[in-house]
């Protein structure tokens, strides 16, 4: 995979410090997937957590 750039604005980096990304490939989907150790809780949707 080709080099990618992530720009991640100011307010959020001490948010998402340890924060790991990978991406994944599987026979129906191809995603990015974050993994957080600081997150203590998110929504039934997947797209919002509390630290």
């Amino acid at each position: 995979m080709a080099g990618v750039r992530v720009f991640i604005e100011k307010k959020a980096q001490l948010t998402l410090l340890g924060t790991e990304m990978d991406y994944v490939e599987d026979k129906l989907s191809s995603e990015f997937v974050f993994n957080n150790p600081n997150i203590k809780g998110t929504c039934g949707c997947g797209e919002s957590f509390n630290i």
